[in-house]
Parts: structure tokens; C-alpha cells; sequence
């Protein structure tokens, strides 16, 4: 596929959070975003570029999403959720897909990706951390506040979670 020039995407986190289940201990991370701008990174992917400026704290996402599965356009808000497992109970993971049918949170959301943490730097302890996350070949990085970040850990496997949130029906 022949690389698109790219322009940046830019999303804004609501001020509110929408969570239908409580944090786990399996939760590394978890906001919300709205998209302000989208563009192709290549064929099928869209490369998002998002900045949190709320409740005191500074925040960069970098992210690669398959535009074919998972569209995303300007205006449109998601949950956002990166997890240690998709038990519900915070249980560890077996390394395999677990095809019991039992309840996860994949049943919250509704694009998935499953990578390992490549990257993970901090120049001093009082500095933004950045973690960049490779899945399978889609992208993400992460930098921000080490407050909101220090549950990530260099060559951990890590899930990501989204779902398209409907701010006319969903209670915020």
C-alpha cells in the first residue's frame, strides 16, 4: 500500500466518563475522546492524533485504527480502555482465546486490538512518560503525566478496547 501524506487527526476527551462496569485492577488506562479531525494513513487506516488537557493533567495519543472495521468521523466520541485481560473479575490471562462465550469486556466495546508495549522512556521521575504499543503493525503511543501512566510496563501485552459513544443517548 502506497503511504498517504498525513494530516493530522485531533480529538478532544469528553469531560465526563461513561463506564459501565467499575475499574479493575486490570485497567491500565481509561478516558474518553472526541475526534475533530480524521486522515488516511494508508489504504484501510486511520491514524488519529489526540491531546487531553483536563483536570489538570497533559496527555498525547498517537493512534493507528483499521478504518475498514472500525470507522471513525469528525464528531464522533469513544470510550477508550486499555487492559491487563478481558476477564471481568481482573483474572490473568491463559495466552489463547477463550471461546467459552462467557462474559468479558469485549462485550462492552466494540473494536479490539491485543499488542505489546515496545517502547516505554521518562527522562527523570518528574517527567511525561511515553509508551509507544505495537498491534501487530498498528501503532500507539501515549505520553503524559506519569500519574496516569505508571501502570504501563515495558514488554507487557496489552488489550485495547474502544466504543463509539452516542452523546444524545448515553448518560455521561
Amino acid at each position: 500500500a502506497a503511504r498517504a501524506p498525513v494530516k493530522s487527526a485531533h480529538c478532544l476527551r469528553t469531560a465526563a466518563r461513561h463506564a459501565s462496569r467499575p475499574m479493575s485492577v486490570s485497567t491500565l488506562f481509561a478516558d474518553q475522546f472526541e475526534v475533530k479531525d480524521t486522515s488516511k494513513k494508508f489504504d484501510k487506516v486511520t491514524r488519529l492524533h489526540c491531546r487531553l488537557a483536563e483536570e489538570g493533567y497533559d496527555l498525547v495519543l498517537d493512534l493507528d485504527v483499521n478504518s475498514d472495521l472500525y470507522p471513525l468521523e469528525v464528531g464522533d466520541r469513544f470510550a477508550f480502555l486499555l487492559s491487563s485481560t478481558l476477564d471481568l473479575d481482573g483474572g490473568a490471562d491463559a495466552g489463547v482465546y477463550d471461546q467459552s462465550g462467557k462474559p468479558s469486556l469485549l462485550d462492552d466495546y466494540e473494536y479490539a486490538m491485543y499488542g505489546k508495549i515496545f517502547k516505554w522512556k521518562q527522562e527523570n521521575t518528574k517527567a511525561p512518560i511515553e509508551v509507544q504499543v505495537s498491534f501487530g503493525g498498528l501503532l500507539m503511543r501515549l505520553k503524559g503525566d506519569p500519574r496516569h501512566l505508571q501502570k504501563l510496563a515495558l514488554d507487557s501485552r496489552v488489550y485495547l478496547l474502544m466504543r463509539k459513544i452516542n452523546t444524545e443517548t448515553d448518560v455521561q
